[in-house]
């Protein structure tokens, strides 16, 4: 039997713990390729894949916001409906340090310190996601039932188009 070649990240093995079926894919990580570099090496749609974004409020409390590639976060639509006065993308190593992951390999699983996660609305009605599984030029895919299953993510609606 051939042995399974998936990077094991904290991400991987939140996923194997949870039971979650779900495909490798690794690619090669491009910086600032972003969402749409990972579409086209993969050969999927880029709303399917998700951003894992973390962001802080006006009180520096740092979130989790997981969005379509092909879509950007309104931060005022965000922050209305968290009912904080501002949300702003946190600087790389802020991230880094809160999530304990790499921008650009960021997963909500597995992530170093908790924090709340909320969700676009649309992706729990896709039928396959592709999201990051904790190393940069890796996605897994799987049915983002099992997403919601594992991360209880709250759903919001704060997307706007990109420009």
């Amino acid at each position: 039997m051939a042995k399974d070649k998936t990077p094991v990240t904290a991400a991987i093995r939140v996923l194997r713990r949870e039971a979650v079926d779900f495909e490798a894919h690794a690619y090669d990580y491009e910086p600032r390729g972003g969402t749409r570099h990972s579409a086209a090496c993969l050969g999927v749609d880029e709303h399917q894949v998700i951003k894992t974004l973390v962001l802080e409020d006006d009180r520096q409390q740092p979130l989790v916001v997981l969005m379509h590639g092909d879509r950007e976060v309104s931060t005022k639509a965000l922050a209305r409906q968290l009912g904080v006065k501002s949300v702003r993308p946190c600087v790389p190593a802020v991230a880094d340090r809160h999530s304990g992951y790499q921008v650009g390999g960021t997963s909500p699983f597995g992530l170093r310190k908790a924090m709340p996660i909320y969700m676009q609305e649309g992706i729990a009605r896709l039928g396959r996601i592709y999201i990051n599984g904790g190393k940069r030029g890796l996605l897994v895919a799987m049915d983002p039932a099992q997403l919601v299953r594992v991360l209880s993510p709250t759903l919001v609606d704060a997307a706007t188009t990109r420009a």
